[in-house]
């Protein structure tokens, strides 16, 4: 049979190889053998449970001493006897109060392996709650882990002292590729509570990830010199960050960027080749499209009542406004905060006189999917053609058979011109 000392010797070692503080260790181990004197007596009031410095462990039942032949007696445990409270000091007094000491060790092997049960429940308590106080006000901030376990697309990230947090597949860049024991740098995206367990959410396709690189590359960034006003991404593949800064000796662009792209270059390789644009931010709202849809040249933009922006382009400049996959033009939009639509700027001599508006074909092709055509450049018939089928689904909202039926639409009437001209 384990004496008071061992049981708590042996609770203490188990809490400290859970990492837990000295005070709060106490703490803990109090309430536990609380429970273990609830389940043994039914109650803990009127206990005290006293664990010294040395690990010495002392439990008493203060008791109320009574007249041997108070009623109560039989049915209060919180009151003795006169006669059995003169038994331990011959000089006690009734109405004095008497501190019996109690020995944990007697109370049975199942009341002490239940206690054993409720240390380690209170300590998986304890770590749930000490996790969640560790990163609840970390949410932006970046983490660097270890991959632990890979469940299924999802990534198991351990951090320097052993916690488990989550990197979502939808939270990974397409080209990551992770194997157990590999180095993980992420954003704490987001710190929850589900049913009293923290989950701790770790994103390396959030914007605030590349905002964070950034501090971490550019000194003026992080001494806030230069002010990072807004980041949009398509995660490994393109991002455009808008910069500024109110000292008119710094060039934010080039200190972003570093001599020779240095600094730059670590957070690409970071993202996987991510191609990052960085932009002067500016209030004037024409001069903030223009520097967004770069590398393309702008012949002129109009802002319309509707908050849409019409910007008009010179036909060999449509292709580098739009971008690969329509990626330049979409991150402009959401830079700016404005839906732009993009129109080829012809000159008369320029037009082809066989050429046809789109907007004639409005009886056959509904408005919206013309609508669709004109969002990536294409107003007339022949430029519809030159695109190719491949390229308006992959660039478009349009689905293959919608795309077919434009195509067959703008054929039939070419060929129809063609046979009455040949008639």
């Amino acid at each position: 049979m384990v004496n008071n000392k061992e049981l708590t010797e042996s609770f203490m070692e188990f809490a400290k190889q859970k990492g837990i503080d000295r005070p709060t260790m106490i703490s803990v181990l109090e309430d536990v053998f609380k429970s273990m004197i609830r389940k043994q007596y039914g109650t803990d009031q009127n206990f005290e449970v006293i664990i010294n410095p040395n690990g010495d462990l002392e439990i008493f039942h203060y008791r109320q001493i009574v007249a041997d032949n108070e009623p109560e007696l039989t049915h209060n445990p919180n009151l003795i006897s006169l006669s059995e409270a003169r038994k331990v000091q011959d000089d006690f007094e009734i109405g004095e109060e008497y501190a019996e000491p109690i020995d944990i060790a007697k109370f049975g092997r199942r009341i002490v392996q239940m206690g054993r049960q409720t240390l380690i429940q209170k300590i998986k308590d304890l770590e749930k709650t000490n996790l969640y106080e560790k990163y609840k006000d970390s949410v932006g901030e970046i983490l660097v882990g270890e991959v632990y376990q890979i469940v299924g697309k999802d990534i198991i990230v351990t951090d320097s002292e052993g916690n488990e947090l989550l990197l979502p597949k939808n939270h990974q860049i397409p080209k990551d590729r992770y194997r157990k024991g590999d180095t993980v740098k992420a954003v704490i995206e987001k710190v929850e509570l589900i049913n009293g367990t923290p989950r701790i959410t770790l994103s390396r396709t959030s914007p605030k990830f590349l905002e964070r690189l950034f501090e971490q590359e550019v000194p003026e960034i992080y001494e806030g010199q230069i002010i990072i006003r807004k980041v949009v991404r398509e995660p490994g593949e393109r991002a455009k960050v808008a910069v500024e800064t109110y000292d008119d000796r710094i060039d934010p662009v080039g200190a972003c960027v570093g001599m020779k792209g240095s600094r730059i270059h670590s957070i690409v390789r970071e993202l996987h080749n991510e191609n990052i644009d960085v932009i002067n931010y500016t209030d004037n709202l024409e001069l903030y499209i223009q520097r967004a849809l770069s590398p393309a040249k702008i012949s002129s933009i109009k802002i319309e009542d509707n908050g849409r922006v019409s910007v008009y382009l010179k036909p060999d400049q449509v292709s580098m406004a739009i971008g690969k996959n329509g990626l330049n033009i979409k991150l402009a939009g959401k830079l700016v905060g404005r839906e732009i639509d993009i129109w080829r700027d012809i000159d008369e001599a320029e037009l082809d006189e066989e050429d046809i508006d789109l907007q004639e074909f409005a009886d056959e092709i509904e408005e919206w999917k013309i609508e669709e055509l004109r969002k990536i450049g294409l107003d007339t018939a022949k430029s519809v053609l030159a695109v190719g089928r491949e390229d308006l689904i992959r660039r478009t909202d349009l689905e293959e058979e919608q795309v077919d039926e434009i195509l067959e639409i703008i054929k039939r009437e070419f060929e129809e011109e063609e046979e009455e001209e040949n008639e």
